[in-house]
C-alpha cells in the first residue's frame, strides 16, 4: 500500500499520505464532467468532495483514536476511507483487539453519515429549492446534492461486513473468536470480494459510477487483505517453540574466560545462557569473553555476563515477545523457559534462519 502512495504533509504530529488511486478517480471524474456536459472544473470539485468526505471520516477516527488512547504514526487516505499505523507495538495491539475495532468502526460511518445529514439540514434551510432526491445523486452538475449523498454513501459502504472497511473488521473480529484468526481473515477477504463485484454489478446496471469505483476498489483491496493479512497471521501464529534453538551449549557462572573461549571454539552459538546450578543468572556473548580477556586477562564468566535478560515461555508468540524485548533494551539473547528449566533459546542468528526453515516446510506441505 504504501508503495502506492506519496505524502501529502504532517499534521499534529502524524504523517499523511493519499494512494494514488485518487489520481484514477479524479481522471475518471473530469471525464465524467465533460460527458455530462459540465466543465472539467467541476469535475475537479466533484473529486474533491470525495476527498473531503474520506477526510472526515479520518479526523473522526483520528479523534477517537486519541481519545481511546493510541497514538498514531500515520494515517494512508484511501478512496473508501484510510488505513492508520500506531506508533507503539502497545497501541497496535491494542487496536487489533476486536472490542476496540467495534468501537473505531462505528466512528467513521457515524460521521461520515452525520456529517452528510447536517448538510442536507444546512441545504433544505438555505438552498430549499434544491431537490436532494433528484436523480443523479452525486453528480458535477449538483455539487450540493452530490456532497450530501457522498458521505451518507461512503458512511453506509463501511457498514457491509467486507475487508478493508469498518464492518469487514468488525465481522473478521466476531467470527475468529470462534473460528480461529486464519479462518476468519480467509471469510473476510472472501465476502469482500463478493461483496466487490455485487457493487460492480449493481453500479453497471443502475448505472452508477461511484458504486463501479468502489467495487473495484474493494476488489483491489480484499485481494490485498487476503494476502497481506493471511501472511501476518502467518507470522502471528509462530510460536517460540517453533524456532528456538534446542540444542545449545551453556556455560556457569563460576567458569573462568578461558575455559569459556575454549567451549565456545566447538559451537556456531554466539551467544550462550549462564547458570548457577540450576538458576539461570545471566547471558554472555562471544565477543564479550575475547573483549574480556584482551582487556583484562583470565577472569571469570560472572564478571562480564550481562544480568539483564527477558524470557519467554515455549507457547508464547513469537511476534509479542519480539515487540515486547524490543519496545525495552532488545536484547542478544531470549531464553526460553519451562517453569525454572531452560529449554530452548532465540538468538538474531538462529531467528532469520529458523523462519527460513519454517516458511520453507510451510510451502512443502501446501499441496497437502
Amino acid at each position: 500500500m504504501r508503495g502506492w502512495s506519496f505524502p501529502i504533509g504532517r499534521f499534529l504530529g502524524v504523517d499523511v499520505r493519499i494512494h494514488t488511486f485518487f489520481l484514477l478517480i479524479l481522471g475518471l471524474s473530469i471525464s465524467y464532467a465533460s460527458m455530462t456536459g459540465a466543465t472539467g472544473g467541476r469535475g475537479f470539485a466533484l473529486w474533491l468532495l470525495l476527498l473531503l468526505a474520506v477526510v472526515v471520516r479520518e479526523v473522526a477516527r483520528a479523534i477517537g483514536a486519541a481519545w481511546f488512547g493510541l497514538e498514531l504514526r500515520s494515517v494512508l487516505l484511501l478512496p473508501v476511507g484510510g488505513l492508520m499505523s500506531y506508533a507503539s507495538s502497545e497501541a497496535t495491539e491494542k487496536a487489533t483487539t476486536p472490542e476496540m475495532q467495534k468501537r473505531m468502526a462505528v466512528i467513521g460511518p457515524s460521521a461520515n453519515i452525520g456529517f452528510g445529514l447536517l448538510l442536507a439540514a444546512m441545504t433544505l434551510t438555505i438552498a430549499p429549492e434544491v431537490n436532494l432526491l433528484e436523480r443523479p445523486w452525486m453528480s458535477p452538475a449538483h455539487l450540493l446534492r452530490a456532497a450530501v449523498w457522498m458521505n451518507i454513501l461512503l458512511g453506509v459502504v463501511n457498514l457491509l461486513p467486507a475487508s478493508p472497511l469498518d464492518g469487514g473488521r468488525v465481522f473478521r473480529g466476531e467470527f475468529a473468536k470462534t473460528k480461529g484468526v486464519m479462518k476468519s481473515s480467509r471469510a473476510a477477504a472472501g465476502l469482500g470480494q463478493f461483496i466487490a463485484i455485487a457493487l460492480i454489478v449493481a453500479g453497471l446496471l443502475v448505472p452508477n459510477m461511484w458504486l463501479v469505483m468502489i467495487g473495484a476498489f474493494l476488489m483491489i483491496g480484499a485481494h490485498m487483505e487476503d494476502q497481506g493479512l493471511l501472511l501476518q497471521t502467518d507470522v502471528d501464529a509462530v510460536r517460540m517453540r517453533d524456532v528456538m534453538l534446542t540444542q545449545f551449549s551453556m556455560l556457569s557462572a563460576s567458569d573462568t574466560l578461558e575455559d569459556a573461549l575454549q567451549r565456545s571454539v566447538h559451537t556456531l552459538q554466539d551467544v550462550f545462557p549462564v547458570v548457577r546450578g540450576a538458576n539461570l543468572v545471566g547471558a554472555v556473548s562471544r565477543q564479550s569473553i575475547v573483549d574480556a580477556l584482551q582487556s583484562d586477562g583470565n577472569g571469570y564468566v560472572q564478571g562480564v555476563m550481562t544480568r539483564s535478560f527477558q524470557t519467554a515461555q515455549p507457547d508464547d508468540s513469537l511476534v509479542k515477545t519480539l515487540r515486547r524485548i524490543m519496545a525495552g533494551q532488545g536484547a542478544q539473547m531470549v531464553p526460553v523457559l519451562e517453569g525454572d528449566r531452560i529449554v530452548g533459546i532465540i538468538t538474531p542468528q538462529n531467528l532469520a534462519l529458523s523462519m527460513g526453515m519454517l516458511n520453507q516446510r510451510r510451502k512443502l506441505r501446501q499441496p497437502e
